[in-house]
């Protein structure tokens, strides 16, 4: 799927700019460092409180999601939420910012990336590397 087809999803919830980001594949994807299916995002506690209300929250793999289309809200449990890799407020305000919507750090993505033994993640940290490398 295009990411530009996610993004408008994603705009589509009208999630104040500030108080979400993007992660797990997304920040690969807006670097055309390879396709992507859908997108994971992180919010802060006060959006993930308004979106569990309006949408199913399901726990699977010990951490909470939310689903809505083609977008994944991350919750408690998640690699990307858990504190100890640091916190969802920080990972939002020290984003990047491309087009106006805003992508954790790829430092962070290969940290977490790193600690994972599926394939995907291992030919991601390999993507992740070599951009980062370049000049």
């Amino acid at each position: 799927m295009k990411i530009s087809q996610l993004l408008e999803e994603l705009s589509a919830l009208k999630i104040p700019k500030d108080q979400v980001a993007i992660t797990s594949s997304g920040p690969i994807g807006i670097r055309d460092l390879r396709d992507i299916g859908d997108l994971d995002i992180i919010v802060t506690p006060k959006i993930w409180h308004k979106l569990s209300k309006k949408y199913k929250t399901t726990k699977e793999d010990n951490f909470e999601s939310i689903f809505i289309g083609n977008i994944q809200v991350l919750g408690s449990g998640s690699w990307f939420t858990d504190p100890k890799y640091g916190t969802i407020e920080d990972d939002i305000k020290y984003a990047d910012i491309i087009d106006g919507n805003r992508y954790v750090k790829l430092e962070k993505i290969l940290m977490i990336k790193k600690m994972k033994d599926r394939q995907k993640d291992i030919d991601d940290v390999k993507l992740i590397e070599n951009y980062l490398d370049k000049p």
